[in-house]
């Protein structure tokens, strides 16, 4: 496979910018994974402090020997590092912003769980679509759905914040409080799924993470920079990235983006 994207590295840690498909830890049937791929790519062991999905995208911070995997395990797990989401999801948000604070349930085991989400832009597609914002194929597949019986089809553009890290939470969220994310096989609309494959395109989960926060907490145990700014103090570190391709070019299709 091509080498995995790196954003940033010292000597204690290596943040990636994993592609979708890609599985963070190898294991029985995984063809390929972060945890190997990455340490032949650098030529020394890597260690995994955090998940991310298989299918979700964007930032993971992998530490590059045993102290500094304890030491970031710990600062994750404390909340010291902010990590920050996008996600395109199917059904809208009355209330733009707010906090989903169900319990996720894994292996019998209820977990609290909190993710914050902000609802950047959305769309609704009604049958006289012809007043929809949408270009040309983008309106004729929502026609094509109308048609089908459904009232409408809205699309949204979430920012989601972390405050707990439980397995799939965002995913258990969002699909949970009717708002599934695009392309998601596991949690979402399975039918819309298909529809949204065949005339949008989209076979990926849209779930990507773009940003993380570095609180001053790691400044003090970690070797993390400030950002120098010129007539102003030092900013707490940050790191964000563009959406994957395979996002934006759904973005762009129904015509808003980040």
């Amino acid at each position: 496979m091509h080498s995995i994207p790196i954003v940033y590295e010292n000597d204690d840690i290596c943040i990636i910018n994993k592609p979708s498909g890609l599985a963070v830890q190898g294991g029985a049937g995984v063809v390929s994974a972060v945890d190997t791929v990455l340490s032949e790519q650098l030529g020394s062991k890597v260690y995994l402090v955090h998940r991310l999905d298989k299918d979700t995208a964007g930032l993971l911070i992998t530490a590059k020997n045993p102290r500094a995997a304890s030491l970031w395990t710990k600062l994750i797990v404390s909340s010291a590092v902010q990590k920050e989401y996008y996600a395109l999801c199917t059904g809208e948000f009355p209330q733009l912003e707010g906090t989903v604070s169900e319990p996720v349930v894994h292996k019998g085991s209820a977990k609290a769980a909190f993710t914050s989400f902000c609802a950047e832009k959305q769309c609704r597609i009604v049958q006289d679509a012809e007043h929809t914002s949408l270009t040309k194929q983008g309106r004729a597949a929502c026609e094509n759905v109308l048609l089908q019986g459904s009232a409408s089809l809205c699309f949204s553009l979430v920012r989601l914040r972390l405050g707990t890290g439980r397995m799939h939470q965002i995913r258990i969220h969002l699909a949970g409080r009717g708002t599934p994310i695009a392309g998601d096989d596991k949690y979402g609309d399975f039918k819309l799924n298909r529809f949204l494959s065949k005339k949008f395109g989209i076979k990926k989960l849209h779930l990507a993470a773009v940003c993380l926060r570095f609180s001053e907490t790691c400044f003090s145990f970690a070797d993390v920079p400030h950002i120098k700014t010129e007539g102003a103090q030092d900013k707490p570190f940050t790191i964000e990235i563009p959406l994957p391709d395979y996002m934006n070019k759904t973005l762009s299709l129904l015509e808003f983006a980040p």
